[in-house]
């Protein structure tokens, strides 16, 4: 399932010890009821993982966004990683990513029409958008990045597993790159191996779902990454396929995420020039790498090149004055999901079927009834 083992620095083990112990009570308490978790009379669907760095959060959230707005009023609660305000916070259109971070930002730009928060205490933040007058109106809310916030019981929990970096084959923080330990994931509900090759084998899907031992009641999935059509960050050229990426062509590649290699390797299969110039996850730009950035692409001497970044990373940048040249030649590559082994309809009727019968309406409506008798 992994291209390789999961790299783990042994001599730290004393500390995740401690860690492991600390993480361990903090669930049993939970467990044992001595720590509460709320739970909320609306659909609330969270969205997380075990293990640190990118496991495709972003684009499986907007996933559910594109399948549930269709019919209800959706909402993103996001904690903001990397805001520069706190509290509660419900964005507008005119929210920066300084403000929301760069991610609730993202989303909020590309669906205007749901409500996107972020707040760090999340029962605090679901409590705040059912009240307020603007969202007040919200019907199903998608808890990001989640898992371990567990002062909230989620009608669903969805965990992500990358397929490069299995839980099973990894250890506890700071010896591996697990924020609990790989048993913990009993309480989910859905658990969606990501990023997995196009041409996986059928052997692959065995080995994960034997690995995973997940029980009865969980439902395990598979998908990967499509990438959309290159679109001008200033809005001033029309997009482009990646098929108009030649073999001639020389690209510059700028990325603040947690795990960039899917992307390069998908730039490889157009042309063999890529200058990557990588930051790291969250990435906040400075004057100097701007520039920098900006006589880089000036020093390739090529006939056609362009600039390319995530999403994520376009959402950022929107707060920066960039420069002229990287600004007219800056195109932003999306990333979407498809769901492998024609699992997608599976997936789609769990969580409509979940929403519908949870909405809030059908509650009061059963309560009524039920206090009539």
């Amino acid at each position: 399932m992994s291209e390789g083992p999961t790299k783990r620095h042994w001599i730290l083990a004393p500390i995740t010890l401690l860690y492991g112990f600390v993480v361990g009570l903090r669930n049993k308490l939970f467990d044992w009821k001595i720590l509460s978790s709320e739970e909320f009379d609306i659909p609330i669907i969270s969205v997380g993982n075990l293990t640190v760095g990118g496991t495709g959060k972003t684009p499986h959230t907007e996933y559910l966004v594109e399948l549930l707005r269709r019919k209800h009023k959706v909402a993103l609660l996001s904690r903001g990683y990397k805001r520069k305000t706190s509290g509660f916070r419900l964005a507008t259109a005119s929210s920066t990513a300084r403000e929301i971070g760069d991610e609730p930002h993202q989303i909020r730009k590309k669906f205007p029409d749901i409500h996107v928060a972020v707040d760090g205490n999340r029962r605090r933040g679901i409590h705040q958008l059912c009240k307020n007058d603007v969202s007040k109106d919200v019907e199903v809310i998608l808890l990001d990045d989640a898992f371990q916030h567990r002062y909230v019981t989620p009608g669903i929990n969805i965990v992500l597993i990358d397929y490069n970096r299995p839980i099973y084959e990894d250890a506890l923080m700071p010896t591996g790159m697990l924020r609990e330990p790989a048993s913990s994931i009993y309480r989910a509900h859905i658990v969606i191996v990501t990023k997995c090759p196009t041409d996986i084998k059928p052997i692959d899907f065995r080995i994960a779902t034997k690995n995973l031992e997940l029980r009865p009641y969980q439902r395990l999935y598979f998908t990967t990454f499509a990438y959309g059509n290159l679109s001008a960050y200033a809005g001033n050229a029309p997009s482009k396929p990646l098929s108009a990426i030649t073999a001639d062509t020389h690209l510059l590649l700028v990325t603040g995420i947690a795990s960039a290699a899917p992307l390069v390797d998908k730039l490889h299969e157009y042309t063999e020039h890529i200058t990557h110039l990588e930051y790291g996850d969250h990435h906040n730009f400075t004057h100097s790498e701007l520039q920098d950035i900006s006589k880089r692409f000036d020093s390739i001497n090529a006939a056609s090149k362009l600039i390319i970044t995530t999403e994520k990373d376009a959402a950022r940048l929107t707060q920066y004055d960039l420069p002229g040249n990287v600004k007219d030649n800056l195109y932003v590559l999306p990333i979407k999901v498809e769901f492998l082994q024609d699992q997608e309809e599976s997936f789609n009727k769990f969580i409509t079927d979940y929403v519908s019968k949870n909405s809030r309406d059908l509650i009061v409506h059963q309560r009524t009834n039920a206090h009539k008798s």
